[in-house]
């Protein structure tokens, strides 16, 4: 048993990871379009209106009720999340990026070439 499990550790499968082709789930792709309308430009500027008139609103609103207030903080909240994201995205990049099977080929390609 001990000899089958050193084995297994020492002579692992390739990734499964690079299996999965993803894009299959039925609802990948109206999620994929909800992740660019809400990180776009126009919700980037959105929220920056958001944040100028609910901050005005809760420094010149008065005596606001605790709904109205409330109502408030939600949009500033919101506006802060998806401007912050954007912010975010625009000084450090988007995260890592995997290559493809077809971009790796064309790298070594190109790596051959230089030598």
């Amino acid at each position: 048993m001990l000899a089958f499990s050193m084995f297994a550790l020492l002579l692992p499968d390739f990734a499964n990871a690079t299996v999965g082709t993803g894009g299959s789930l039925p609802y990948e792709s109206w999620l994929g379009n909800l992740r660019n309308s809400v990180t776009g430009p126009v919700a980037f500027t959105l929220s920056l209106v958001g944040i100028v008139v609910a901050g005005g609103v809760l420094i010149f609103g008065g005596e606001l009720n605790a709904f109205f207030r409330t109502v408030i903080f939600i949009i500033l909240v919101m506006s802060f999340l998806v401007g912050a994201q954007n912010m975010m995205t625009n000084f450090f990049g988007r995260g890592a990026v995997i290559a493809s099977v077809s971009d790796i080929g064309v790298i070594e390609q190109e790596a051959n070439h230089n030598q």
